[in-house]
């Protein structure tokens, strides 16, 4: 035993590492020395400043000690200014009615934030540091009358060595430490802060500017070498062969160089699979540097999108020790996947620049996707980790594959990416907001956009459900240099995949004139919003059969949330006919009006609920219609994403899950239309007069990697009371996997008795007789050209009627306040009256 022993140094020290650590290396390990105190908490407190002045009285060195603080306002880290003003009364809910508006005041002023903590361990050897997950948008730090630092930038983490400035003690008052935030108002002008900030304008949100301590802080302590951050980079070469490459990176704050031990250990989370760990020695030169190490992985388990297989994870700790002593350590989650693209068929090089096929693990997959539309509240102080577990569930419920969050959002807090990992759904994400055209031109703030999104992909890399990269959403639809904007997005890219090796794209759609003008091709991609923004220029199923692109970013109609969820916002006499209120979230009232009429031959306004469920069935029949279509359409086209999922406050625009986690009708829609196995009907038209024949064709799409043999497709024709007019079945010899195919034309001369709807029913079931899929259709008795020139004559009304305005000045729909046809607002009593209601 002791000869073997003795052998087993002599090679460890030869070789300076092994795949088994040394037993004292494994204690250290497992017994790491890291402090970290959260200061998360209600604990803050706030207090309002006219621009400069807070430094001019002193607040930045109020005594560590002292208790002024306890009469500022309560404030809680992470959160937000004005949801922490409207707790503490100051300010109306900004999201009922229109108060909004009345809350304008608070972003021309500075604000100040505090908390005590107290330290009473010895930190001797010790290196003290605050982390800072995020704050937007600028800020200058404090600690007990010590500047410690100051930072721009919405997304990005950043930290402080506070070593110095720190107190520690028995005695309670001397170990108490004073932490001082001030919050710079925010900015005006989202041009100067481009990809630095969530723009705060766009047809979904009124101009009322976020700000606030939007991450975590902790204050951590390590010792003199420490830990900066743990990179496992996935190399899979097939589903038994996969490594993964360690890049740690580490500084020495000690001015020579200092040998270490690292030791890496790594084991299934959601799985059962044997430790593996790591360790060797490395001299740490003074100062950061980065460390890579590569290890095989034992009967690796990959990570999979919840409908190709399992989202397996691993939990990897990475420790640091000198001598005995533990200096840091670090705990990441990773999956094992490889992302490739491939080149839709059917598409030329002349026509497309990019390959838009994601393979996961080198199997092509159909982006069954949903813009997230997030965050769950643009006032973060307003939303909690139930809504985001809620908002993930409802996702996966919906049968998507995939979550897309685009350049007019934020990128998202740790735990929807986590969430994500565990659900097995994938992210395409534009890394940081860049919802615009307008980019500065002066090197030094391209550089600090450039050093923003590498922070924030450094920050989100280890995720498995991260799989594509956008540089821009609509970048270079309004950019004035086409080339300027074109040569700034490739080297964004470039410095994205510096950081990260994933698919990226420039910018979406990337097909309009300027886009064009800087090089690109006709038929990148569409954004799928000209039914809306053209109502009544053609009619929907006209409308999405002449879309054809290898990829569908947006897909894009809008609704009006739950009667009960109206009620949380709009005031009870606004809420019908809509008022003004209306309006301010953004309802656009002459579209939802012939958007219903389209839908169902009928505007659907004889009530409140009448009108809300209309919205909400015409959203869900426009999105299934254009996902059957799309979908019948691959490998072809190769994915699509709604527009939205969620909404980040209580407006009646995109979103299919409204801003109290209700789902609309329209959820229900999705989720039939987003089956993995999918029996669907093909047809040329919504309305048929009673002496035609009803024509379609079934068809099944299969995006799963299983074939199914001797199934069976069972369909009915309903006439308006649901009774049966006919009833037949055939069957299904096999249906490929990852496919999509046409299978039988139907002709049935059944509508003479119908009145004004009949309907389609079609379940698909195995061999065993279990459903595989379900599906059902609403059609019309009419006559469709003469209705789809009622149709484009009501759009031609209200652009004509709207010319004079602004898209976002909503007062047009109320004839009073605009003295329209000789109608006048004297006061606030007058009933106001909504045009076309």
């Amino acid at each position: 035993m002791k000869i073997k022993k003795f052998s087993f140094l002599i090679c460890f020290l030869i070789l300076g590492f092994s795949t088994f650590a040394q037993p004292s290396t494994i204690s250290n390990h497992n017994n790491n020395s890291q402090l970290i105190t959260s200061l998360d908490s209600y604990r803050w407190k706030m207090k309002m400043m006219l621009p400069g002045e807070g430094i001019k009285h002193g607040l930045h060195k109020l005594p560590p000690g002292d208790i002024e603080t306890l009469v500022w306002n309560p404030a809680k880290v992470p959160g937000d200014v004005y949801t922490d003003l409207w707790k503490a009364g100051v300010i109306e809910d900004p999201y009922f009615g229109r108060n909004s508006v009345k809350a304008q005041w608070v972003m021309q002023y500075e604000w100040w934030y505090s908390t005590q903590f107290k330290v009473n361990q010895d930190l001797s050897d010790k290196v003290a540091r605050l982390d800072f997950q995020s704050v937007d948008h600028a800020c200058d730090i404090w600690l007990n009358g010590h500047k410690i630092g100051s930072h721009k930038g919405s997304f990005s983490s950043f930290s402080f060595d506070v070593t110095e400035a720190i107190l520690s003690n028995e005695h309670w008052l001397k170990a108490t430490n004073m932490l001082v935030i001030r919050l710079a108002p925010p900015p005006q002008v989202n041009a100067n802060v481009a990809g630095l900030k969530t723009p705060w304008f766009g047809d979904y949100w009124r101009d009322l500017i976020p700000f606030g301590i939007t991450g975590s802080i902790d204050l951590v302590f390590t010792g003199k070498s420490r830990i900066l951050d743990v990179y496992a980079k996935p190399n899979v070469k097939n589903e038994k062969n996969a490594s993964v490459t360690f890049e740690i990176e580490v500084e020495n704050t000690e001015k020579i160089a200092k040998e270490k031990t690292i030791t890496i250990s790594f084991e299934g989370q959601n799985f059962d699979g044997k430790q593996q760990t790591v360790s060797f020695k490395k001299l740490l030169q003074p100062g950061k540097q980065i460390i890579k190490h590569e290890v095989e992985v034992n009967n690796p388990q990959l990570w999979w999108p919840w409908d190709l297989g399992k989202p397996n994870l691993y939990d990897a700790k990475v420790s640091l020790d000198e001598a005995k002593i533990n200096q840091d350590f670090k705990e990441i989650t990773f999956g094992l996947r490889r992302v490739d693209m491939e080149w839709n068929p059917g598409f030329t090089r002349d026509e497309v620049s990019f390959p838009r096929t994601t393979l996961i693990n080198g199997k092509p997959i159909f982006i069954r996707s949903a813009c997230w539309g997030g965050p769950p509240d643009i006032f973060v102080g307003r939303t909690s980790e139930e809504k985001y577990r809620r908002l993930i569930e409802l996702a996966k419920e919906a049968n998507m594959n995939n979550i897309r969050i685009f350049g007019w959002h934020p990128p998202e807090i740790p735990l929807f990416y986590k969430l994500c990992n565990e659900q097995g759904i994938t992210v395409w994400q534009d890394m940081i907001p860049l919802g615009t055209g307008n980019i500065p031109n002066k090197p030094e703030l391209l550089e600090r956009i450039f050093q923003e999104g590498e922070n924030v992909i450094k920050n989100r890399r280890n995720n498995p459900s991260l799989i594509m990269m956008e540089g821009g959403e609509e970048m270079l639809l309004r950019a004035s240099d086409a080339m300027y904007a074109r040569n700034f997005l490739e080297t964004l890219g470039k410095r994205y995949q510096g950081m990260v090796d994933l698919p990226y794209v420039p910018d979406s759609p990337l097909t309009c004139h300027v886009s064009i003008e800087a090089g690109y091709k006709k038929k990148e991609a569409v954004h799928a919003l000209g039914y809306f923004y053209g109502m009544g220029k053609w009619p929907l199923e006209e409308w999405f059969k002449t879309l054809d692109f290898p990829i569908v970013p947006e897909l894009a109609i809008t609704s009006v949330p739950n009667v009960e969820s109206l009620k949380k916002f709009i005031p009870k006499d606004e809420l019908w006919p809509p008022g003004p209120s209306w309006g301010h979230h953004w309802a656009d009232l002459d579209r939802l009006r012939i958007q219903n009429f389209d839908a169902f031959g009928d505007e659907k306004k004889g009530s409140l609920q009448e009108f809300v469920d209309a919205t909400q069935d015409a959203q869900g029949i426009i999105f299934q219609l254009s996902i059957e279509h799309f979908r019948r359409n691959k490998p072809r086209t190769s994915g699509i994403a709604l527009c939205h999922f969620i909404t980040y406050w209580p407006d009646m625009k995109w979103g299919m899950v409204d801003s109290y986690l209700q789902p609309k009708r329209s959820f229900e829609f999705v989720k039939t239309a987003y089956q993995p196995v999918l029996v669907n009907l093909n047809f040329a038209k919504r309305r048929w007069l009673n002496s035609e024949m009803f024509k379609g064709q079934f068809w099944i799409v299969n995006d799963l990697y299983k074939e199914y043999k001797n199934c069976k497709v069972s369909y009915s024709i309903l006439d308006d009371d649901k009774k049966v007019l006919q009833k037949s079945s055939f069957d299904v010899a096999k249906i490929e996997e990852n496919s999509s195919k046409q299978f039988l034309e139907i002709e049935a001369k059944v509508l003479k008795k119908v009145k004004k709807n009949f309907y389609v029913e079609v379940e698909l079931t195995n061999k065993d007789g279990e459903v595989l899929s379900s599906n059902n259709y609403m059609f019309l008795i009419g006559d469709q050209r003469g209705d789809a020139e009622k149709f484009k004559k009501m759009g031609e009304e209200i652009r004509n009627r709207n010319s004079e305005y602004s898209y976002g000045n909503y007062l047009r729909f109320f004839d009073q306040i605009i003295g329209a046809n000789k109608k006048e607002y004297e006061s606030k009593t007058d009933t106001i009256k909504t045009r076309g209601f």
